[in-house]
């Protein structure tokens, strides 16, 4: 009840790796951290390990919870089954404010909530997003109206994943492999050793997944 009326997203919290005056025309990646976390959270991890040109923008969800942030509340939100409608309007909130964004291209890298936050941005606003990093996440059970459109353009989509993994369920992992066979072009890496987290080998990976995107758009 009232998700909807959970105050907007916070656009001052967001963390940027480069003052105003020095974005200039160069590529945005959007970063959406998971539950409990905030915008520091990927950010501190990641951020270094990415190509300079790159300007992150690392954004805070907007719903106060477990001493952080999520994007969707525990609460009437199983983990890997969030409400649609929970899902959506969380994705509508981001969305408002990525149209704001003045850069040639924008690509999105999420983890855990946020990673599903990446699909669900690429399926309510196919076209907007040049690729998409998904780590430790998962697709929303529902439908939406991109979806036709990214089964004809399927962009670059990195998944990764631990092999120790228990917080997403396999029914949520089963749902979001399939999606990504029909919707996306998918680089899916699974690694051993690794739970819940981003660590090791995947964060060189993402990050040539990244560099390799934008070498493409050049």
């Amino acid at each position: 009840m009232g998700i909807t009326a959970k105050p907007g997203m916070n656009r001052d919290a967001v963390l940027w790796s480069a003052v105003a005056n020095e974005r200039g025309n160069r590529p945005v990646l959007v970063m959406l951290h998971g539950w409990s976390y905030d915008e520091t959270h990927l950010y501190r991890r990641l951020a270094s390990h990415l190509p300079e040109e790159l300007v992150v923008a690392s954004v805070r969800a907007r719903i106060p919870e477990a001493g952080g942030y999520a994007w969707f509340p525990s609460a009437g939100n199983p983990i890997g089954n969030p409400q649609p409608r929970v899902a959506n309007a969380a994705t509508e909130d981001v969305l408002a404010w990525t149209r704001t964004l003045d850069a040639p291209s924008i690509g999105l890298l999420g983890f855990s909530q946020g990673g599903a936050m990446v699909h669900q941005l690429m399926r309510r606003a196919p076209g907007l997003f040049a690729y998409g990093v998904s780590l430790a996440g998962f697709v929303v059970a529902d439908q939406q109206p991109g979806d036709a459109t990214l089964a004809k353009t399927r962009p670059p989509v990195y998944s990764g994943r631990g092999e120790n993994d228990w917080v997403i369920p396999d029914t949520a992992v089963d749902r979001t492999e399939r999606w990504l066979k029909e919707h996306a072009t998918a680089e899916t890496q699974v690694y051993s050793g690794l739970d819940h987290d981003v660590a090791g080998q995947e964060i060189d990976d993402l990050a040539g997944f990244v560099a390799k995107q934008l070498h493409q758009e050049r």
